[in-house]
């Protein structure tokens, strides 16, 4: 099972995404990029994916450009953006689905208040995509 995760920036929500599904499970061949990626993976992101044991910090956000050859099971857009932006794909797309959040990254205020922005991300992210896990790629 291909899975391609994509946001914006690709240095949060989606990178996030893409550690949580292999989490659920290693045999999954998951990816991530985003529209207009960013120069490096948000720190709040690694931080609150490192609470629960998943590293996020190790590869450089990518462009969706790079993919739109490829086929894909699924093409996950968990942004609004990436969703209404989404490239058109050349290789073949079995799938394509939005599972929005919003972007934790925007949210202003002290240290801890933005952590628990991207920590409520994370675990609406885990849940949300743990259903889909269940519903859709578990078993294939």
């Amino acid at each position: 099972m291909k899975v391609l995760v994509l946001c914006t920036g690709n240095s949060c929500r989606s990178k996030m995404a893409k550690g949580l599904l292999q989490s659920f499970d290693p045999t999954l061949i998951v990816h991530s990029a985003g529209i207009k990626p960013t120069a490096e993976v948000n720190k709040y992101a690694i931080q609150v994916m490192a609470e629960i044991g998943i590293t996020i910090g190790l590869t450089k956000p990518k462009s969706v450009n790079v993919y739109l050859n490829e086929e894909w099971d699924y093409v996950i857009t968990v942004c609004g953006s990436a969703n209404e932006f989404c490239p058109i794909f050349y290789g073949k797309v079995h799938h394509r689905v939005h599972i929005g959040f919003d972007d934790p990254s925007l949210v202003t205020g002290t240290e801890e208040e933005i952590l628990e922005a991207f920590r409520h991300t994370r675990n609406k992210l885990k849940q949300r995509l743990f259903k889909f896990y269940e519903e859709n790629l578990r078993g294939e």
